[in-house]
């Protein structure tokens, strides 16, 4: 059974919603980064989304594409975020691992490469934003064939027909999009976002988890109460954004992402 898989039986069966953070790697450099994500696990995180830094990340708001350039400046590229999940496997070896960006750099890279480097490291999962069903056969074919699971995505505004196309081969789980447009810059809407889970969960029993626009306990907790699980990474992101414009030490970086990791926790979790 795959970390993925585990992870939310054993969230079903303790009838519990799952909690994502999503980090780029590298951001602010690869130290603070691995140390932030080392200590998430530890305070009510049920997996983690790696952001593979990209210089030009067009579905990503602001504060998204910000991590993106501090994590390049301080160096970071495809090999160093796959040797971070890496370094992370030394210490946790159940917490699953999502890898989250854009073809290109896995293009570059060699994609029979990029995906047994992703499973030699211990990723459990990628989500790639501009590779639509229609070209499964770049990446999705032979990633699903080597045991790593290429996560879906779904938007408010796909259609019934295009959820059966998208979702029929759908594993690990489903992404939902909460709101249109970039990451971090609208809140979702509640009842239009049951609504639309409504139709995914009639299609598929795969554990369906929203991202995009959370940014509070409150929107965590309202979010999480009609799903399986939430994803919360803007809001992290500027935690460090914030941090590192004050030339704060990477103490206070790290303490300011897990004091607010822990209050959306506890809020879900804990209500």
């Amino acid at each position: 059974m795959s970390r993925i898989q585990n992870t939310f039986n054993i969230l079903k069966q303790n009838n519990q919603k799952a909690l994502g953070i999503f980090l780029t790697a590298g951001d602010p450099d690869f130290e603070t980064s691995i140390n932030i994500i080392e200590r998430l696990p530890d305070n009510g995180v049920d997996f983690i989304e790696i952001g593979m830094p990209f210089s030009d990340p067009m579905a990503d708001g602001p504060a998204i594409q910000l991590s993106s350039q501090r994590a390049l400046k301080s160096g970071m590229n495809l090999e160093k975020c796959l040797n971070l999940v890496k370094k992370f496997r030394e210490k946790n070896n159940y917490t699953p691992i999502i890898l989250m960006g854009y073809y290109n750099p896995i293009y570059k890279y060699g994609k029979e490469d990029f995906v047994t480097k992703s499973i030699d490291c211990g990723v459990d999962g990628i989500i790639i934003v501009d590779l639509p069903p229609e070209e499964d056969d770049e990446l999705y074919n032979y990633s699903e064939k080597q045991g790593l699971s290429f996560i879906r995505l779904i938007t408010p505004t796909t259609t019934k027909d295009r959820l059966v196309q998208v979702l029929k081969k759908a594993t690990g789980f489903v992404y939902y999009v909460s709101i249109t447009g970039i990451t971090g810059t609208q809140a979702p809407n509640v009842d239009d976002v049951s609504m639309n889970l409504k139709k995914i969960k009639s299609i598929t029993d795969i554990p369906t988890i929203i991202g995009f626009g959370i940014r509070s306990p409150e929107q965590a907790y309202s979010m999480a109460s009609i799903s399986d699980g939430i994803v919360i990474g803007s809001a992290v992101v500027d935690l460090i954004k914030s941090s590192s414009e004050k030339g704060e030490n990477k103490k206070v970086t790290i303490k300011s992402c897990i004091e607010f990791v822990s209050k959306i926790s506890n809020r879900i979790k804990h209500n």
